[in-house]
């Protein structure tokens, strides 16, 4: 489905975004059961309450509102003083109780804002809402059979579920912010995001419009990558202003995304909220926070990715490496790398900081991505701190060339033994820079007699003949010969002003 430009141009595109994250709790929000259903056999982590078994009572989890509270301050509002459960009713095979329990008309966060960075644009989307409630079982489909199956598992797994204002006008600024989203919860610390588990899920409502007023929305339901909701969402948008150009109307509907196809499915009419019922739940009471209380989770806030990206930013990092080390901090957040802190550690050394930065966006993290690939580790007896300050002093006395560097770098950091001294590491794999001049020029000798022509062509002016010198002397040093003082020796004996 492809819609020209000009075409796509006399539409106005709007696109909310409705975000359900799981709260990295132990237990779930009304029962005792675990809530780490990853591994678990269908229908292990499961009790009475679970079960919708009648007179079972639920009983709020403490940490779920702690966590809910975190979240509020990282999405720039604050945790409401006074906030309810309810009842929203509707009829499916994973939800015994016949109910869900949410929170309806008074959340425990309202507004807020997330600042997106999609591309050089930098924008703030805000925040309608966000509430607490308890997710649903999964249904299982077999395929090739005439029967489905349910999963409980999940059922009563805390969620909040986030709620954009309709801010974002295309695709691309859609996935700025579930991805901003996910760096926020990853930071904060209030859940795992593990997007392959279904920690985060996202819903994407898209309408089109050739006026100011908003079209007839979609919603395309439980999306689990960043670059999903971008497809979807172009998808969508495309797929409306083609109805639209053929005189045809839009109709509000539920879809879903089918990954292979690369489109999305009608599944059901999109509810309304009186469809739900909503009704105060009898059995929980409010959720009262006094401000001390609130006072206490804002004081104990970590540092948040806009802390960040300003200090690296201030240290001449470009956005892209910002962006990069910032992902990455999320993904390896629990195996405690530590990437931002190392870079920003000394801030009077922005040569240094960059270097860092360079070392862990083309080598350190790509070989991270790799190896997580292959089910194995990297070397964690090293003390990255000391590595690195010492590769960098070993590069600064020109001991090191750029190329050995990332050699060495990648021997320490796969060969999975502790290292005290890089120097010694180094010697020991004949990747310290050859700076002894008369070793070198014993080679470059050498290597002039053996290429007449490159010399005959220096000798004529043409300069960048030598680049093919200085790697003939490289080759036959191994590698190890300086650069730098080798160009000045070639130019030296051939008479050439360096």
């Amino acid at each position: 489905m492809n819609i020209d430009s000009k075409t796509r141009n006399k539409y106005k595109v709007t696109i909310g975004i409705e975000c359900h994250v799981q709260l990295k709790t132990k237990s779930k929000l009304f029962s005792g059961a675990d809530n780490d259903a990853r591994t678990a056999a269908p229908n292990t982590l499961v009790n009475h309450i679970d079960f919708g078994l009648p007179g079972a009572l639920p009983v709020l989890n403490k940490e779920a509102v702690r966590l809910a509270s975190v979240l509020a301050f990282a999405l720039n509002s604050k945790p409401q003083s006074f906030s309810k459960f309810d009842r929203k009713h509707y009829f499916y095979p994973d939800l015994p109780m016949g109910y869900q329990i949410t929170q309806y008309d008074q959340p425990i966060i309202i507004g807020g804002d997330v600042e997106i960075h999609d591309g050089n644009n930098i924008k703030r989307i805000k925040i309608t809402r966000a509430h607490l409630e308890a997710d649903a079982g999964k249904s299982m489909h077999p395929a090739g059979k005439n029967y489905s199956l349910v999963d409980l598992n999940r059922a009563g797994t805390p969620l909040v579920e986030i709620v954009s204002e309709p801010d974002m006008h295309s695709s691309s600024e859609a996935k700025a912010f579930v991805r901003e989203l996910y760096l926020l919860v990853r930071y904060s610390g209030v859940s795992d995001a593990n997007l392959y588990y279904g920690n985060m899920r996202f819903d994407v409502n898209v309408s089109v419009s050739r006026t100011e007023e908003l079209g007839t929305r979609t919603e395309t339901k439980n999306l689990n990558s960043f670059r999903s909701v971008e497809k979807a969402a172009d998808y969508e948008i495309n797929r409306q202003i083609e109805l639209l150009e053929k005189g045809e109307k839009v109709v509000q509907q539920t879809r879903g995304w089918d990954e292979a196809k690369q489109k999305t499915i009608a599944q059901r009419g999109k509810e309304e909220a009186h469809d739900y019922r909503y009704m105060p739940d009898p059995d929980l009471p409010p959720v009262i926070l006094d401000a001390e209380y609130v006072k206490s989770i804002e004081s104990k806030m970590p540092k948040m990715p806009a802390f960040w990206r300003k200090q690296l930013a201030d240290l001449g990092i470009g956005s892209m490496h910002i962006e990069t080390l910032l992902e990455a901090q999320a993904d390896y957040k629990d195996d405690g790398v530590e990437f931002l802190s190392l870079v920003c550690e000394d801030v009077n050394n922005k040569e240094y900081a960059t270097s860092l930065a360079n070392w862990f966006v083309n080598i350190e993290i790509p070989l991270r991505a790799q190896i997580n690939e292959s089910g194995t580790d990297l070397e964690q007896g090293l003390n990255r701190r000391d590595m690195y300050k010492q590769l960098y002093g070993l590069i600064s006395e020109n001991k090191l060339s750029s190329t050995n560097a990332k050699i060495l770098l990648t021997k320490l950091l796969t060969e999975g033994k502790p290292c005290r001294s890089v120097l010694k590491f180094a010697t020991e794999n004949s990747l310290i820079q050859l700076s002894d001049q008369n070793e070198i020029d014993k080679i470059v000798d050498e290597v002039i007699i053996n290429n007449p022509k490159p010399v005959s062509d220096i000798k004529k002016g043409e300069i960048k003949a030598v680049g093919y010198l200085v790697g003939q002397v490289m080759a036959h040093s191994s590698g190890q010969a300086n650069p730098s003082l080798t160009r000045d020796l070639i130019l030296e004996k051939l008479g050439i002003d360096k």
